[in-house]
This record gives C-alpha cells, structure tokens and sequence, in this order.
C-alpha cells in the first residue's frame, strides 16, 4: 500500500480543500534564507575531500566540545551516531535524563546493544563515559545494565564516572510514577514509568538525595525518610513503614561500596579535560519536543533535552560548546500523548510503524508515526542553533510513490502561524499545508555514497536543507554502524 494518503483531521482542514499541497515552487511555500552559518565554517569542505573520505573529513571539522541532540519527540536514533562519533572523542558524556532514554546501538560484529543510562560511547575501549549531574541515577538499573555489558564483553572498569551531584531515583519514585499516570487517567502523560518526573520533583522541592550523600550513610537514612513520608502523604496507595525504610538504608549500603570507584566530580573532570585539549562529545537524552520549556508541555520529560541542558547538565560554560548534530528521523514519530500534527492513522500509520520497526527500546510501546514535521523541525533548530543535521531511516521512505513534508500551520480561519506554538489548544487545531515530492522505488539500505542515492532521495534531503536552513551531513539507511552516509 502506499502512504500517498493523508488521513489526519488536520491535513483535511488544510487552506480551503482537503490536505492542500504545494510545491517547492509555489508562492505559499515558506520563504528560505540560509543563515550565515550556511554552511559551517568548520564543515566548508570540497567536494573531492568529502569523495575521498567523507567520514574522516566530517569527523575531523567537529568542534571540541560536539553535541548529539534530538529534534523531534525523541527515538530518532542518537545513538548510533554517538556510537560512530566516539572513536573520534575522549570522552562522551550524558548531560540529562536517567534510564527513561532508551539508545540502541551495534558493535562491529553486528550485535545489538540497549543501552538506557550509560553513554553509548562505552563500545569504543577509548572512550571515557560520564553521566553528568544533571541526570538521575537508579543505582540498581545502572548496575544491572553494567552487569549487562560485562557479560558481552564489554568492559566498564574504570571507564565511566557518575556525578557526585547527580540525583538519586529510588523505587518509591517508580512506584509514585505509576500511581501519579493512574491518576491522571484519560489525561496520562505517557511517561516511561521509571520515576525520572518524581525524582526531578524531589530535586526541584530539595529534598532529594544526591550521589554525593551515599557517602554520608549516617545522615542517609534521615533524608531518605523524608523522602518517604513525602510519597505516602501525597498518595494513598502508596504503603510505607519503618522496615522498609531500614531495608532501603541496608541496601544502599551494599550499593554505596560498589558504586563509589565510578563517583567523581565531574565537573572539575570535564572542565580539566577542556584546559587539556581533550575532546568531549555531549550526548543528548529525549528531544527538544520533550524540552521542559520548549516541547509540548506537559507532554514532555522533565529536563532540558536542548542545548541549554549541557550547559547546567555538565558545568561546562557555553563559550566552551561548538558544533551541535541535530538528529531527525525522515518521518516523525512519538510515544505517549500529545499533539502530534502530522501523525497519521490507521494502515498508513502502520505502514511506516511496521517498516521502520517503530517500537520504544525501554517500554516496546508502538510508536506514533507521521509525515516529517518541518515547522517542528525548523524549531528545534532555532532552539538549538545546529550546525549539521543527521538524517536517520531515510530507507524507510523507499517504495512510496510519493512523500509528504508538513511545511506550514495554519489556525482554522486561515492565518498562518509563524513558528511552532506554545499553546496546546493552538497546536491541537492546526491544520497543516503540505509539500509532495516524488518518492523512489529502489531499496537503498546498501547505499553508501551520496551520488548514488536516487534522485527522489537526493531531493528529498535538500529540500529539507532548504526549508530549514541548516545542512543534512549524515544519512541514516539502516541500523548498522556502516549504514551511514556521508553528504
């Protein structure tokens, strides 16, 4: 079947018929203006060096401090580009987040790794892996999922440094988690279930536990009581007693004494690292959408998924970061609630559910799926100021007679919006202008150089680079670490 068809409420509102298209040429197509940044100084290459060895060139044009963010709602596939990256980096860090972002990777043998709090870095010998203090910690998750890689062969001894000022996520955060969503009801948030929204909360109201505090047991079962009684207080399903306290205290004992090789100040260590030439590649947990500020609130995670996050996430100074990969899936997707103008439904939906194997790596909750949301997209890069984009599961698209791009909202009496809203009630009425380009029928999940792509895939990705404004350096055809082209 193909996906020519738009069955979306909002597509069908669009101008004065039913999911109106234009084309690149049409006056009511968003103008284009390439910034100054166009493209990247450090990125100018000739087209001779990128033939010659493209991966080299990119990777040696990026910047000391690099970044990997999403921009869309999340499960674009960062991973795998931080994966490929990391040989190039010292040290690949997480700036925000825990085990709610789930990174799936391969090694050079083709195996597959899920990875949720540690670095996707971890797989290259070289690379030191950080979780900075901005991120939660489940303490019993990390080292389950260390214990994970261990047994595959992947050594972490010595090779990963927790944050002294990072968060503490207990159980009892999962569990409130759970009863905060069932309470919710209809209104649910979507969320993982692994705590990380409760755990930010004991954050914000300072009465959470840091890293730093399994250091001082004598104190640590005072502050975790608090934590407790907080938890019970607020909901009624939630059963505390003193044994349980005393359990909790016992256990993290044990895990205090394993966990303390991997604490440090990590801030001091990645700020040294800058002063001694060391590059840092910054990995970016959940989207922009999902931002606390900027994404769909309150359907969005519980931190700065954005630039902004490296900033408080790792303690280093926003002179000190360079060039930012924004990572876009060639369709879009999401899980949980929310707005979603662009989603389609029913086969169509399915279709590319189906085809771009569109299951969460940390729930295996179905995935939302819908045509490429540019006026999202466009957002995201306003927000972040990326240099280069990655691209990823463009081979999904092959096959399809032709493909849509959400290029313009609109309110329902016709007047046009100038960016992506903030007001949810404004961005579950909008009704979307789309732009068709001709699709490709030829399988290019073995495509490996640019020129060889079809030529509806090759305009595909430049009129994406022209309506954002910001240049496609790496396509995604395939989940393998080789399956990547270098544009």
């Amino acid at each position: 079947m193909s996906l020519s068809t738009v069955n979306h409420a909002a597509a069908a509102a669009a101008g004065s018929g039913s999911g109106k298209s234009i084309s690149p040429a049409s006056p009511a197509a968003p103008s284009v203006r390439l910034p100054r940044r166009w493209p990247p100084a450090a990125a100018a290459v000739s087209a001779a060096a990128l033939e010659a060895d493209p991966a080299s060139d990119r990777f040696s044009a990026l910047s000391q401090v690099s970044g990997v963010l999403g921009s869309q709602w999340g499960d674009e596939g960062k991973g795998k580009l931080v994966d490929v990256l990391a040989s190039r980096f010292d040290i690949v860090a997480r700036c925000q987040g825990g085990a709610n972002a789930g990174h799936t990777i391969y090694n050079s043998a083709g195996k597959k790794f899920a990875l949720h709090l540690v670095p996707s870095g971890i797989l290259h010998e070289g690379t030191l892996c950080v979780v900075g203090n901005g991120a939660v910690i489940h303490v019993p998750g990390f080292f389950n999922e260390i214990d994970g890689l261990e047994s595959n062969g992947v050594s972490c001894d010595g090779r990963i440094l927790v944050s002294d000022r990072a968060h503490l996520l207990f159980d009892l955060h999962q569990a409130v988690d759970g009863l905060r969503e069932a309470e919710l009801a209809d209104s649910f948030i979507g969320t993982t279930k692994r705590g990380i929204g409760p755990c930010y909360s004991s954050k914000v109201t300072r009465n959470g536990l840091r890293v730093c505090d399994l250091r001082h047991m004598d104190t640590f079962g005072d502050k975790l009581d608090v934590l407790f009684k907080d938890a019970a207080s607020r909901f009624e399903g939630f059963k505390y007693s003193k044994s349980m306290l005393k359990e909790e205290v016992e256990r993290y004992k044990r895990f205090a004494e394993r966990l303390e090789p991997f604490i440090a100040d990590t801030v001091h260590v990645l700020n040294e690292s800058i002063q001694q030439k060391k590059k840092i590649l910054v990995e970016g947990g959940q989207a922009t959408m999902l931002d606390i500020d900027f994404g769909t609130y309150p359907f969005v995670t519980s931190s700065s998924p954005s630039a902004g996050g490296i900033c408080t996430g790792l303690g280093i100074a926003p002179r000190c970061i360079g060039d930012l990969i924004g990572v876009v899936k060639a369709y879009t997707t999401r899980v949980g609630s929310g707005p979603f103008p662009t989603e389609l439904f029913g086969e169509e939906g399915d279709l590319l559910r189906n085809s771009g194997m569109e299951f969460g790596t940390t729930t295996g909750r179905p995935r939302r799926c819908g045509w490429l949301d540019i006026v999202a997209l466009k957002y995201c890069c306003e927000i972040n100021g990326f240099s280069s984009l990655n691209l990823t599961k463009l081979d999904v698209l092959s096959g399809l007679s032709e493909i849509k791009l959400g290029v313009l909202y609109k309110k329902p009496g016709g007047q046009k919006l100038q960016s992506f809203p903030g007001d949810l009630d404004t961005l579950e009425q909008v009704q979307v202008t789309y732009e068709v380009l001709p699709g490709w029928q030829s399988d290019i999940s073995s495509v490996r150089s640019y020129s060889e792509l079809p030529q509806g895939a090759q305009r595909y990705v430049e009129r994406i680079e022209e309506l954002v404004g910001v240049p496609v350096h790496y396509i995604g055809v395939g989940p393998g670490r080789d399956a990547l082209i270098y544009k």
